[in-house]
């Protein structure tokens, strides 16, 4: 990663950290630090992206401003965040995305439904986006079957691509080598970690989403959108098979287990997205990196209406209001996969890299047979 105004602010802060430990028990960024006697770009970047933005070493820093120190570990490491998800972006020449990234969220969204929306007035009789359509098939007859597929599986296979490139940059640049991604222990700590969202909980009484008292709120509401958005996956995964290989077409009875998993789904997105758009509104600016809330609250605002959408759709389905609601939240889903690599959804692909990262420096590789005591010490500390 290169050298930016940034990084050099967060070097001299985990200096400073690592001279004081104080926070050392807090979270896993300071055992990270305390392992480094010096912190290159990339030492940098993966203790930014290993940061899950609690706050609490804000609160109790005693060289937070208005310290001469100044020292705001959250706002610069929210800085280094922002800085390598342009570094590691997939293809490079996107990477520039990231910098007006909510103005560029709500241009392709605009764009993404105005494109599905141009797209079957134009293969369609227009009145049939009018008309109420009901029984197999019918969202078909609004929208073809090879145009969606082609506009939401395209998108769905790049945005993969996407991630997946920018997860071999980051890994490669935080010194991470390809045998260690199957190491069992560490990688069963890791999506322990993962999946509970471990470090959103703080010290263990959660984190200052607001001010100084501890909450828990912001990690429930994590929760909530990480396993919604996981559900909604799992409907359209279950949708597929189900068209493909069982030969039913949607739409699906309410009860069926698509519609249950994607109902569900919805209503967690809702409910987790609205809830930390209420955190960012409501919390403390003084530990933000106040420029990045543009792209933060872009990207909970299109989770948020891709899953309003879906829920209205499905809500009304057998009326005259079912086409256009399809195209829209089509033109949603297709936006969304087309900016998540290069929004700051990005963060759990990175955040995931550097906890594991963090769970192999925990568990490291034991030392061959017959090593010396001294070499061992040595690959120890290496």
């Amino acid at each position: 990663m290169r050298e930016t105004e940034a990084t050099t602010e967060a070097r001299r802060a985990m200096e400073v950290c690592n001279a004081c430990r104080y926070c050392e028990g807090f979270c896993a960024v300071f055992p990270a630090m305390t392992m480094r006697r010096e912190f290159s770009t990339g030492d940098l970047s993966y203790i930014a992206n290993l940061c899950h933005n609690c706050k609490g070493c804000y609160y109790a820093c005693q060289y937070a401003p208005p310290h001469p120190f100044n020292i705001n570990v959250p706002q610069v490491l929210a800085q280094v965040r922002a800085d390598t998800y342009e570094e590691y972006a997939w293809p490079g020449p996107l990477a520039g995305l990231f910098r007006r990234n909510g103005t560029v969220v709500s241009l392709v969204s605009a764009a993404g439904i105005a494109l599905v929306l141009l797209l079957t007035m134009a293969l369609v009789d227009h009145r049939v986006l009018y008309q109420p359509q009901t029984g197999p098939g019918a969202f078909y007859r609004v929208i073809p079957w090879w145009l969606m597929t082609a506009l939401a599986g395209g998108t769905f296979l790049f945005s993969i691509l996407a991630l997946a490139m920018g997860f071999r940059n980051f890994w490669r640049d935080t010194g991470g080598r390809a045998d260690e991604l199957t190491r069992g222990r560490p990688l069963a700590v890791a999506l322990h970690d993962i999946l509970t969202l471990k470090n959103l909980g703080g010290g263990g009484g959660g984190c200052n989403d607001r001010d100084e008292a501890f909450s828990q709120a912001r990690r429930r509401f994590h929760h909530a959108m990480f396993y919604g958005f996981l559900l909604c996956f799992a409907s359209t995964s279950t949708a597929t098979v189900y068209d493909h290989f069982l030969g039913m077409e949607a739409p699906y009875a309410f009860l069926s287990l698509p519609v249950q998993l994607g109902f569900w789904g919805g209503i967690g997105m809702v409910v987790g997205t609205a809830g930390l758009i209420w955190t960012k509104i409501v919390s403390d600016p003084a530990p933000a990196a106040r420029n990045l809330l543009g792209a933060d609250y872009a990207l909970l605002v299109l989770l948020l209406l891709a899953a309003s959408t879906g829920l209205l759709l499905l809500a009304l389905r057998d009326t005259g209001a079912m086409g256009v609601l399809l195209a829209v939240h089509l033109g949603i889903i297709l936006a969304l996969f087309l900016v998540i690599p290069y929004s700051k959804m990005v963060h759990g692909v990175y955040r995931s890299a550097a906890l594991l990262r963090h769970a192999l420096e925990r568990h490291p590789t034991p030392p061959p047979p017959g090593t010396a005591p001294s070499d061992r010490a040595l690959g120890s500390a290496a």
